[in-house]
């Protein structure tokens, strides 16, 4: 391997990650296994550079002095051609003149844009004009843009954030695209190697390839349906497997219309004005989709409708009684929604592809979903399906199970352990709907095509799985003391905390990272503008919202006891699935944030377990 060029201690020249600027910077390590030095700018900020993006001082005054000496000797040649011109030729001399001033004003500029890039740090005196923008960066810049955050640096309240913010302040991308251009073509500067376009294809296929997601295509009902016939046997054991119903006792009209009337409904309410219209994140053509934020408005307007039936005495336990048939019913539906989805995907452009649903191969983008955003006008499915039929309906179910229990032990009111999972389910639900925008910023949103994988997860596997632990309370009723009662409600309640404070600081840094009240939170800046949280609960573990997750879903499964591992299923499939998403987003981090995620990596060692893993 070659040699380090430059020592420590020496000042050389740094290129500021993100933008082709160069500032004067003082090595002060160098790493033999990453092959990068370790630099100090003159405000104190420290960072990882790679030798190819540090030069030497003595390069940048060559090529000063270069561009300065030559612009005199073409000014006194033009002005000697000029005084020498014939009388008798006024419009040559002119043209010629004119070519020469060209040249002059040229080599002006040529000579500004050189110097610009060996110009010390900017200056930390805040713009008088206006204090809310980046001094010298123009007006389509981005606030959020935190690439000029300072490495693990606290926030400062009011005056010190403004000055922290306007320190690093690079110019736009399209701006510095233009004088890589000026660059090239004068030859005056090594030109930066254009940005290439990445290819729609993903490099590696998840979930097995394409086996693994055929074979996942039949195991997913196929589990779904082993679980609600292992709950309606007196004796739920691993050991003892059920007996297969008859074909035509799965399949019910009525139901599957009463299944497309409940999606319809959702639908209508989704499509109604109420809640507040926000943009997503870029795609990849730099365009943001809308979204209207109504979740839980839907969610008023469904329990309305819910207590009109049951207050004209309807039987909602009727959702017990055909269980099987709702669950074959929406697998169904869902099937039919992702042969949709994938047809209308063939005649989808290329930007509007899922970059992890791209691959070429059918069954993998089938399952995978090959569009990020399918649309029909401004009704989003994809969006649309992630919150509101299969989580709602989570609860209604959760109610007809609540009745049904009361109905089939005749008891006045539902047993304690009915009432937790009711209740801490019911919380969930709510804040999610609640927290609704948060969720476009997930990977489900801006990676994940809208396939089979999230028709059948949204409309199938939530409702019916997720409802398991009430399904399995009405045909075996566990009883509970209080005591008991309120350690698995304390359980809940410090995993919903984690849970919903760590996603509230994620959130709340997102949208403003220079709020004073973020003022403690210390971060690791990353090359794409976005800082790395590593204190609180970022600096804790590497997701904490998954922590507060798995511990939330244990207390959901305490309260059916543990006479049968049935109802611990959530828990134990939900942790496998929150390993299998950590590993996505770390091999997706990784590569988005390079050096930065590695630090941070080593900032905070445990994933999700501290401690453990």
């Amino acid at each position: 391997m070659p040699s380090r060029k430059f020592a420590d201690g020496e000042v050389v020249m740094g290129r500021w990650p993100g933008s082709v600027l160069y500032y004067e910077v003082q090595v002060t390590s160098y790493d033999d296994v990453a092959h990068l030095y370790t630099v100090k700018y003159k405000d104190g900020t420290e960072l990882a550079l790679k030798e190819s993006d540090i030069r030497s001082q003595s390069s940048f005054k060559h090529r000063k002095s270069q561009s300065s000496s030559s612009s005199p000797s073409r000014r006194s040649s033009s002005r000697s051609r000029s005084r020498s011109r014939s009388p008798g030729r006024p419009a040559k001399g002119r043209r010629r003149s004119a070519s020469q001033s060209r040249e002059h004003k040229d080599d002006k500029k040529k000579t500004v844009q050189e110097t610009s890039l060996a110009l010390p740090a900017p200056n930390m005196k805040p713009s008088e004009n206006n204090t809310k923008r980046y001094n010298g960066e123009p007006e389509s810049t981005e606030k959020n843009d935190t690439s000029c955050i300072i490495l693990e640096q606290k926030l400062k309240p009011d005056l010190e954030i403004k000055h922290v913010l306007e320190q690093y302040s690079l110019r736009s991308r399209k701006d510095d695209k233009k004088k890589e251009e000026i660059y090239s073509e004068k030859k005056t500067f090594v030109a930066v190697k254009p940005i290439e376009k990445v290819p729609s294809k993903p490099k590696e296929l998840e979930f097995g390839g394409r086996i693994g997601t055929f074979m996942l295509i039949f195991l997913l009902p196929a589990t779904v349906f082993y679980l609600l016939l292992m709950c309606k046997q007196d004796d739920p054991s691993l050991l003892n497997f059920p007996p297969l119903p008859a074909l035509e006792s799965l399949w019910d009209g009525r139901v599957f219309g009463i299944f497309l009337l409940w999606f319809f409904l959702q639908a209508v309410f989704y499509l109604l004005p109420f809640g507040k219209v926000v943009e997503g994140l870029p795609l990849s053509n730099g365009r943001k989709l809308q979204y209207r934020i109504n979740g839980f408005y839907a969610f008023i307007l469904t329990a309305a409708a819910i207590g009109v039936l049951l207050y004209f005495q309807f039987e909602l336990h009727y959702l017990y009684d055909h269980f099987m048939q709702f669950a074959v019913s929406a697998a169904v539906f869902s099937l039919a929604l992702s042969i949709y989805l994938y047809a209308r995907s063939l005649k989808a452009p290329e930007e509007e592809l899922a970059p992890g649903g791209n691959s070429g191969y059918f069954i993998y983008d089938f399952f995978t979903g090959h569009e990020l955003n399918p649309r029909i006008g401004s009704f989003d499915l994809k969006y649309f399906c992630e919150l509101r039929p299969g989580l709602i309906g989570w609860v209604v179910i959760n109610l007809a199970m609540l009745l049904a229990e009361m109905k089939i032990h005749n008891l006045s009111m539902p047993s304690l352990s009915m009432i937790l999972v009711n209740s801490f389910q019911l919380l969930y639900v709510v804040d999610a709907l609640w927290n609704e925008e948060a969720i476009l910023t997930t990977m489900d949103i801006t990676h994940d095509g809208f396939g089979f994988m999230l028709a059948f997860g949204d409309l199938v596997w939530v409702p019916f799985v997720y409802s398991l632990q009430a399904f399995y309370l009405v045909g075996h009723p566990t009883t509970i003391t209080w005591p008991v009662a309120a350690a698995i409600t304390a359980l809940n309640c410090i995993g919903y905390y984690v849970f919903r404070s760590a996603n509230s600081q994620k959130n709340n840094f997102r949208r403003n990272p220079a709020d004073p009240k973020l003022a403690n939170l210390k971060f690791i800046p990353t090359a794409t503008g976005k800082g790395l949280l590593v204190t609180g609960w970022w600096g804790f573990v590497r997701h904490p919202n998954y922590l507060g997750d798995i511990i939330m879903a244990l207390a959901w499964s305490l309260p059916c006891g543990f006479n049968h591992i049935l109802p611990y299923f959530y828990v134990i499939y939900f942790i496998c699935l929150l390993v299998h998403r950590e590993a996505r987003d770390e091999h997706h981090c990784k590569q988005k944030y390079g050096l930065a995620w590695e630090r941070y990596c080593q900032r905070v060692p445990y994933r999700i377990f501290p401690y453990i893993y």
